[in-house]
Parts: structure tokens; C-alpha cells; sequence
């Protein structure tokens, strides 16, 4: 099985996906490396996958969601909640899912499938 990373952000407080909303990914290992940005789509995932198959790597990654950027896009509260990083290991090749559940206030996250 080839290894592969996506995302996607559902805004809980709208009850909807959220659009717009900047996404950096950084590999860790051997010192943070930025090596993919993308922009969540109306569906809020982004377009492909965030680390294709073809850049895939096992190790340490972080993912950073610019939620403040969103959040004052949309006319949500602001102030709490600027950047959100979600730092996870992928240790086989597999598909990894990192969704992230958001609101003005809080957030969470899972492995998903």
C-alpha cells in the first residue's frame, strides 16, 4: 500500500466545511522543513492530497492550520485562536487522515480514515 496524507477543517459553529482556510505542512524530522501549503477548498479539503504518494516519507509531520486568517474571513470571533499545529507521526505506508474540527473557541482532531 502506498502512503499518502489528507485534510480536511468542518467550521462547527457554522455547521459547515470551512473554505478558505490556509494549511502549511512541515516535516520534523531533521529539523522543521516546510514542504507543502495549501488552501481548503469549498468542501474544505484541500484539491489533492496534501502529501502525495509520490513525497511520501515515514516520520514526524506537523500540520498548521491558520484558523485566526479563516475565522476573521468569515466574521468570527477572533482573538483566541490564531494558528493551530497538530504535530503526529506516520510510521507505514498507509493513508493518514488528519481532519480538524473548528471554532472560534476550540478544536479537535483524530486520525481518520
Amino acid at each position: 500500500m502506498s502512503g499518502y496524507l489528507t485534510t480536511h477543517v468542518l467550521d462547527t459553529a457554522r455547521g459547515r466545511p470551512a473554505a478558505g482556510l490556509p494549511i502549511e505542512l512541515f516535516r520534523i524530522d531533521g529539523g522543521p522543513e516546510k514542504i507543502a501549503e495549501k488552501v481548503t477548498n469549498a468542501d474544505g479539503r484541500t484539491d489533492g492530497p496534501i502529501l502525495p504518494e509520490i513525497a511520501f516519507e515515514t516520520g514526524e509531520y506537523e500540520l498548521v492550520f491558520h484558523a485566526g486568517a479563516y475565522l476573521t474571513a468569515t466574521g468570527q470571533p477572533t482573538g483566541f485562536l490564531s494558528i493551530i499545529p497538530i504535530r503526529f507521526s506516520m510510521s507505514e505506508r498507509a493513508h493518514y487522515h488528519v481532519p480538524l474540527l473548528l471554532s472560534p473557541f476550540g478544536y479537535s482532531t483524530y486520525r481518520g480514515s
